[in-house]
């Protein structure tokens, strides 16, 4: 089973430059039920919402787990966050 996750090109981009090697998801019920206690083979980064031929729009990589997080970032506004932070570390 894979985790895919659409991002904003601005973000897309930062991780495959390899200047973000985590991608944030706010703790809420919906993500708690889509990542609590799941073992992913890999997550699926993709820049919006591209079709399977538009690979330079995709990035894989190994699942290697997430931590939950405290954090403050612009996409959440300027109060601190509790997130899951999923770690970006093997791309295949």
């Amino acid at each position: 089973m894979n985790l895919v996750l659409n991002l904003k090109k601005e973000y897309f981009d930062e991780i495959k430059k390899g200047k973000k090697i985590e991608e944030y998801r706010l703790c809420t019920p919906y993500w708690k039920k889509r990542i609590e206690g799941k073992t992913f083979d890999y997550v699926i980064i993709k820049c919006g919402y591209p079709s399977n031929s538009e690979t330079n729009k995709i990035l894989k990589f190994k699942y290697c787990g997430y931590e939950v997080k405290t954090i403050k970032h612009k996409h959440f506004g300027d109060t601190p966050v509790k997130v899951y932070a999923i770690k970006l570390k093997v791309r295949i």
